[in-house]
């Protein structure tokens, strides 16, 4: 069958890599740590998957490469945003004009007064014809705007067009730097990451009706501390390895606030000094609680006193030997 929606598209991806295994639904399901029930319905498009890290945890375990796992993650977002999508918020055919309802009640047993009605409210008629509804006038504003055009169901990684321009222009507006160069990279990965965060949306990356929605309302800032207001709370935070602390943060994040890397088991680390998941869930924290630069500086620093070292950071390590700024993250 002709895979036609994001659904169809995401199921025959997980189909093959599963018939390229060689391994049952059960045996498969044991490995990635979810039922068998629940990939069989994955594989034949009755359900998504709410959370990528199941269908991460599957590529892994069907032997898909790292350029099999990225196409599999935007698969997965693009069917998890059709999911999400509710109709009404698409673009809509205008309503049918109110002349043909009008005639068929011209047409009944009250004809006669009907029509020295119309007489008397032929302005009041052609007001209304002429006044959109609240539906029509929604539908109207989102047809001029970028982001609902036919070019644009979806924005996400990869793409390099007008739609992104406008995805980053908006970004921009919402305080935030970032480069408008058209082109969908992580930069605008983390970007897009961090704006559904600060909004309220789920952190797919891609952008849906959602977060275009969102993005042109205009009510989510995106504002932030500077690199030089981040080094200082973390010099005064960890006043026992204030110079250590300092390059482990700008390997990490370039002292971003806002940062959002994801990882090869699935999850993603947030803010400052890179929390993870699984350190966020162990402290009570989310998304949006790491973005504060205040509370992830003081969470990392409650994780360096455990040992008082930085071993939850072992890639930065090498970090530790300098306080050189690295350069910027690429796009």
């Amino acid at each position: 069958m002709i895979a036609t929606t994001q659904t169809d598209k995401f199921a025959a991806y997980l189909r093959m890599l599963k018939d390229r295994s060689g391994r049952g639904f059960d045996r498969l399901g044991k490995q990635a740590g979810v039922s068998g029930s629940s990939l069989h319905r994955y594989c034949s498009g009755l359900s998504v998957p709410p959370d990528y890290r199941v269908v991460h945890s599957f590529g892994k375990v069907c032997g898909a490469s790292a350029d099999e796992l990225r196409e599999l993650h935007q698969l997965w977002a693009l069917a998890d945003a059709e999911r999400d999508t509710p109709p009404a918020t698409e673009p809509q055919d205008p309503p049918a004009p109110a002349e043909p309802k009008l005639r068929r009640w011209l047409t009944s047993r009250y004809a006669a007064v009907a029509a020295v009605a119309v007489v008397l409210l032929a302005g009041g008629l052609v007001w209304f014809l002429r006044a959109p509804s609240s539906a029509q006038g929604l539908s109207a504003a989102d047809a001029g705007k970028v982001l609902f055009s036919g070019a644009c169901p979806t924005v996400n990684m990869g793409e390099h067009d007008e739609c992104v321009n406008e995805v980053q222009t908006l970004l921009s507006k919402a305080h935030t730097t970032i480069s408008v160069d058209s082109d969908f990279g992580p930069e605008t990965l983390r970007r897009v990451t961090a704006f559904q965060v600060l909004s309220g949306l789920p952190p797919k990356g891609i952008v849906d009706t959602a977060t275009k929605q969102a993005l042109y309302a205009g009510r989510t800032d995106m504002s932030t501390w500077t690199p030089h207001q981040v080094e200082q709370k973390i010099r005064e935070v960890f006043t026992e390895a204030p110079d250590t602390a300092v390059a482990i943060a700008r390997c990490a994040s370039f002292l971003d606030p806002l940062y959002v890397l994801p990882n090869s088991n699935g999850s993603r680390d947030w803010g400052v000094f890179q929390i993870s998941d699984f350190r966020l869930q162990q402290q009570g924290g989310t998304p949006l609680k790491a973005f504060d630069p205040a509370w992830n500086i003081e969470a990392a620093h409650k994780l360096w006193a455990v040992d008082h070292d930085f071993h939850d950071w072992p890639s930065c390590a090498a970090a530790a030997l300098t306080s050189t700024p690295s350069p910027s993250p690429s796009r």
